[in-house]
C-alpha cells in the first residue's frame, strides 16, 4: 500500500526543528520532513502556501459545544446594557421561533449596566409571547428565565439559589438550565455542536476540550458531542465533571472526572468560594466540594486510570481542592499523584504558596486568559466583587507559568468567544502587567499545552514524526519572531489580527477558506 503524501511548500514554519523551513512533507497524517521548498521531496499533492505562516493548531481546554453553537446561531446578548435592552432583543428574537419554541439567549452581564437590575421572570414571559426564556449569564452560573419556564420545573421553589424574580443560580439553575436544553431534539442538539466545531476549526482550533456533567449538559449531550470527533471537525477530548464518577466517566468515554466538577460557583454570581466576604454582596460563597471529598474523588480517579479535576474559582475552593490531593499524596504518593495530570479549571484567585502547590502535585491549570481581559483591572466585574486589591491579584496567570505550572488556556466558550489569538494577547498584556508573559509561552500554553493536558505529546509542535496538525495564517499585521505580531508598538498602534486560511488535524484538512 502506498503512502499518500501532501508537500505544503513556499509558506513560513513556526518550528524549533528548523526555523528556516520553507516546507512541509506530511505523510500518514505526520509530518515527514521539514526544510526549503527548492531541496522538497516529491509528493502525491502539492499546496502553495503563497507565503502564508504555518503554526502548530490550537487547542481550546475549555468549551461547551452546545451551548456554543447555541449562542453563535441564536440570541447573543452580550452587547445589551440595560434590561430595556434585553427586554427588546428577547422580543425581537422570540417573534423569529414558533411558539412553543424555548428562546435561549446568552452573555448578558448586569455588572456592564448603569443600573444592574435584570427584568423579571413575568416580564420576560410578556416579551416573549408566552413562551419559555432561558438567558444564560456570561458566566453560566446564573440565569434569568421565564415564568412559563419556572412552571415547566415543579418543586424549584425549595431548590437552593432559587428567586421568584427569575433570576436563578446554582442548583435551581441546574433545574431550569436542564429543562431549557432538554427541549432541543437530538437533531437540533447535533446542528449546534457542528455549529460550534466548524467555528472553532474556523479559527485554528484542531482540539477542543469538551467539559461535561451533571448540571452543565447531560450524558446524552456528552456522547453526541464525542461522536463528531474528528469527522471532518476539530478531535473532542471528553471530561465528565462528576464527584465519585471516575468508572462512570470511563464508561462514557471521557479521559477524565474532571472538567466543570464544581468546587464552587463563580464570581460574576457571587458564588465562587472565598475566603473574604464579598465587597457587593454578603457572604463568603458557595463551598461545594470538601478537601475530604476531593482527596477520595482524585484517589478514585487514580484506581479507575482517569485524569480527575475541579471547577474552582475562589480561593477558599482552591485551597480546599489542593488540600485534597494532599490527602491524596499521602496515600498514593506525590509521584504516582504527579503522573496522573489531574487539572483544576479556572484557578482565578490563587495566592503564591497555592501556586507553589499546584507545581508540587503536577496539577494542569486550564485557564481562560480573556477573563482577565473582560472583567479583570480596578475598574471592572472582579473590582466591583472583590475590591480592587483583590481584583488585580486574580489570574496570576503569568506568575504560574513563571513558577513552573503546565498550562492550557482555553475560552469556556461562550463565556468568551472561541477566539485563541485573544487568548493569547490577554496572557501577554494583561490588566496587572505584573502578571504578564511572552507571546510564545502564550502560544505554547494555547497548543501544545491543550494536547498535554490530555496525555498526547506528540502534537502542538512542527517537527519531524510529529502529528500533522497545523494551522495556515495569513497575517496582515506581519510576523515577530515567528508568530503574528499581536501588541501594539512603540506607537500604540495594534497589529491586524491573523486570518486563519486553512486547519489541518492529523493530516486531514478540516477547515479551508
Amino acid at each position: 500500500m502506498t503512502s499518500h503524501t501532501v508537500l505544503y511548500s513556499h509558506g513560513r514554519f513556526y518550528s524549533a526543528a528548523d526555523p528556516r523551513a520553507t516546507a512541509m512533507l506530511v505523510r500518514d497524517g505526520r509530518i515527514a520532513w521539514l526544510g526549503a521548498s527548492a531541496e522538497a521531496p516529491a509528493a502525491d499533492v502539492v499546496v502553495d502556501l503563497g507565503g502564508a505562516l504555518v503554526t502548530p493548531a490550537f487547542v481550546d481546554a475549555h468549551v461547551h459545544a452546545t451551548d456554543t453553537g447555541l449562542a453563535a446561531d441564536g440570541l447573543d446578548l452580550s452587547g445589551v446594557r440595560s434590561a430595556p435592552e434585553l427586554l427588546a432583543a428577547v422580543a425581537a428574537f422570540a417573534g423569529t421561533r414558533g411558539p412553543d419554541a424555548v428562546v435561549h439567549g446568552h452573555g448578558w452581564d448586569e455588572s456592564t449596566w448603569a443600573d444592574q437590575v435584570p427584568p423579571d421572570a413575568a416580564e420576560l414571559e410578556r416579551v416573549a409571547g408566552g413562551r419559555r426564556v432561558y438567558l444564560s449569564q456570561a458566566s453560566v452560573h446564573s440565569a434569568l428565565v421565564s415564568s412559563s419556564l419556572l412552571a415547566a420545573c415543579p418543586g424549584i421553589e425549595a431548590v437552593p439559589g432559587y428567586d421568584a424574580s427569575g433570576w436563578v443560580r446554582e442548583q435551581a439553575h441546574h433545574a431550569v438550565r436542564a429543562v431549557a436544553l432538554g427541549s432541543l431534539t437530538p437533531a437540533q442538539r447535533a446542528a449546534a455542536q457542528r455549529s460550534a466545531l466548524r467555528l472553532a476549526a474556523s479559527r485554528g482550533v484542531a482540539a477542543v476540550h469538551e467539559c461535561a456533567g451533571p448540571g452543565t449538559s447531560s450524558e446524552q449531550d456528552f456522547a453526541s458531542v464525542l461522536a463528531l470527533s474528528g469527522q471532518g471537525l476539530p478531535r473532542v477530548f471528553g471530561y465528565w465533571g462528576e464527584l465519585g464518577g471516575a468508572l462512570r466517566a470511563r464508561e462514557l468515554g471521557a479521559v477524565g472526572a474532571a472538567g466543570d466538577l464544581y468546587a464552587d460557583g463563580a464570581l460574576g454570581s457571587r458564588t465562587a468560594s472565598v475566603r473574604s466576604a464579598y465587597a457587593d454582596g454578603d457572604g463568603c460563597g458557595e463551598a461545594f466540594v470538601s478537601a475530604e471529598q476531593a482527596g477520595e474523588h482524585l484517589l478514585e480517579c487514580v484506581e479507575a486510570g482517569v485524569q480527575g479535576g475541579f471547577h474552582a474559582i475562589g480561593d477558599a475552593a482552591i485551597e480546599a481542592v489542593l488540600e485534597g490531593f494532599a490527602r491524596a499524596a499521602k496515600v498514593i504518593g506525590v509521584d504516582r499523584l504527579r503522573a496522573g495530570r489531574h487539572r483544576i479549571e479556572h484557578v482565578e484567585l490563587a495566592d503564591k504558596a497555592m501556586i507553589a502547590r499546584l507545581v508540587e502535585f503536577g496539577v494542569v491549570a486550564s485557564v481562560q486568559p480573556v477573563f482577565d481581559a473582560l472583567w479583570g483591572g480596578p475598574d471592572r466585574m472582579y473590582a466591583q466583587r472583590l475590591g480592587v486589591e483583590r481584583a488585580l491579584a486574580s489570574n496570576p496567570i503569568g506568575a504560574m507559568y513563571a513558577t513552573g505550572v503546565t498550562l492550557a488556556f482555553g475560552s469556556d466558550s461562550p463565556v468568551t468567544p472561541l477566539d485563541p489569538w485573544a487568548a493569547v494577547v490577554a496572557a501577554a498584556a494583561p490588566r496587572n502587567p505584573v502578571f504578564r508573559m511572552s507571546v510564545r509561552a502564550a502560544f505554547g500554553a494555547s497548543t501544545r499545552g491543550g494536547w498535554r493536558a490530555v496525555g498526547v505529546d506528540d502534537a502542538g509542535v512542527l517537527a519531524p514524526g510529529a502529528q500533522a496538525t497545523f494551522a495556515v495564517w495569513e497575517t496582515p499585521g506581519g510576523v515577530e519572531g515567528g508568530l503574528p505580531a499581536l501588541l501594539p508598538g512603540v506607537e500604540g498602534e495594534v497589529p491586524a489580527r491573523p486570518v486563519c486560511r486553512r486547519t489541518v488535524l492529523s493530516g486531514e484538512t478540516i477547515y479551508e477558506e
